[in-house]
C-alpha cells in the first residue's frame, strides 16, 4: 500500500506507527487519533481501510471518483473533503487532488497528482503538540491551509510575468508569441478562479459543521482559510484586469503604428503625385504646350516640381506626418 505515513497520536504527541496491514495491530483508543497518509491508492486498498476503520461506503465510492471542483460531504458522523492542489508549470496551472476521510479519531488523507508531499505539515504539527492535541479537526485545517497557501505564489509569479510583458509593451510592440502567452495566462487564471469559489464554500461549511470531532475552538480556523481563498480570488480578478489593460494598450499602440504608417504613405503619395502629374502632362504628344519651345522651359518645370515637393515635404513634417 502506498502509505506515506501512518501514526497514532495521544495528547498531541506521536505515540507509535500504525501498522495498517497488520490485523493484530492495536486499535486506536478513544483518547487517541490516527493520521494515515496515502498516495494514489488502489480501490482494493481503500476497501481494506473501509473495513478496518468503518468508513462510509458512499464516502469510499466518492474517493474513487475524480473531483474537478472542491467539495465536502457529510455521511453520518463522518465527513469527506476533496480539495484541489495547484502548481504553475510554465504558463499552465497543473492541478492535483487531496481527499480526506475524517472520523471521530481517524483522519485518512489521499494525495493524487501532486508532487508536493505533506511531510512539512506533519512535522510542523508534531512540533506543536498543544495544537495537535485538539485532534483530527486541526489536522484537516492544517492540510487545507497548506494547500491554499500554495495558491498565492502562483498568482504572484504570473503577476511578475505580466508586469514584465507590460513594461515591454511600452518599449516595443508585442509579438504574436507575447499576445498568445497573455491569452493563455488569462485562460488559466479564469479556470483557477472557477475552482476557488467551491473551495471557499468548503471552508464556510466546515466552519459551521457541528460534529463531535469538530471542536468549537477549531471551527473559526476554517474561516481563516476561507479568507485566504478570497484574497487569492481578489488578486486573480485584479490580475485579469491588468491582462485586459495590457491587451488594450497593445491594441492602441498597434492602431497608432498603423495610423502613422498610413499617414506616411499618404504624405509620400501626395508628394509623388505632383511630379507624376506634371511630367505625365509633358509626356503627351501635343504640339502646343506651355513653354514647349522655350530654351529654359525644362529647367523651369523641374524647378517648379522640386519647389512644390519641398514645400509639401516641409508641410507634412510640421504636421508630423513624416
Amino acid at each position: 500500500m502506498p502509505i506515506a505515513a501512518a501514526r497514532v497520536y495521544s495528547e498531541g504527541h506521536r505515540l507509535r506507527h500504525l501498522r495498517v496491514h497488520d490485523v493484530d495491530d492495536r486499535p486506536v483508543q478513544a483518547h487517541q487519533f490516527a493520521w494515515i497518509g496515502l498516495v494514489d491508492p488502489e480501490p482494493a486498498e481503500l476497501a481494506m481501510l473501509q473495513a478496518k476503520f468503518g468508513l462510509h461506503p458512499l464516502a469510499v465510492e466518492d474517493a474513487l471518483c475524480d473531483h474537478p471542483l472542491p467539495k465536502v460531504s457529510v455521511y453520518g458522523d463522518q465527513i469527506f473533503v476533496a480539495a484541489r492542489t495547484a502548481r504553475l508549470d510554465g504558463e499552465e496551472i497543473l492541478y492535483g487532488e487531496t481527499c480526506a476521510f475524517v472520523c471521530k479519531n481517524t483522519i485518512i488523507t489521499i494525495r493524487r497528482g501532486s508532487a508536493k508531499a505533506y511531510t512539512e505539515v506533519r512535522r510542523r504539527l508534531e512540533d506543536a503538540p498543544t495544537l495537535l492535541s485538539t485532534g483530527v479537526a486541526y489536522v484537516l485545517y492544517a492540510l487545507l491551509d497548506f494547500i491554499v497557501d500554495s495558491y498565492q505564489p502562483i498568482v504572484d509569479e504570473i503577476e511578475e510575468e505580466v508586469l514584465l510583458i507590460e513594461r515591454r509593451c511600452l518599449d516595443a510592440f508585442l509579438s504574436r508569441d507575447d499576445v498568445t502567452h497573455l491569452f493563455n495566462l488569462r485562460q488559466e487564471l479564469t479556470r483557477f478562479r472557477r475552482m476557488l469559489g467551491p473551495m471557499e464554500e468548503v471552508c464556510a461549511r466546515l466552519e459551521h459543521l457541528h460534529l463531535p470531532f469538530m471542536d468549537a475552538a477549531i471551527r473559526p480556523y476554517f474561516r481563516d482559510v476561507g479568507d485566504h481563498v478570497r484574497r487569492v480570488s481578489s488578486a486573480i480578478e485584479g490580475l485579469r484586469d491588468v491582462l485586459s489593460s495590457v491587451f488594450e494598450v497593445a491594441n492602441l499602440f498597434e492602431q497608432q503604428r498603423q495610423n502613422d504608417v498610413s499617414r506616411r504613405l499618404t504624405a509620400g503619395a501626395a508628394i509623388l503625385a505632383v511630379p507624376t502629374m506634371i511630367f505625365g502632362l509633358y509626356g503627351m504628344n501635343f504640339d502646343v504646350m506651355p513653354e514647349l519651345r522655350w530654351q529654359y522651359g525644362y529647367l523651369v518645370v523641374v524647378g517648379v516640381v522640386v519647389g512644390i515637393c519641398v514645400g509639401l515635404y516641409v508641410a507634412f513634417r510640421r504636421a508630423k506626418w513624416l
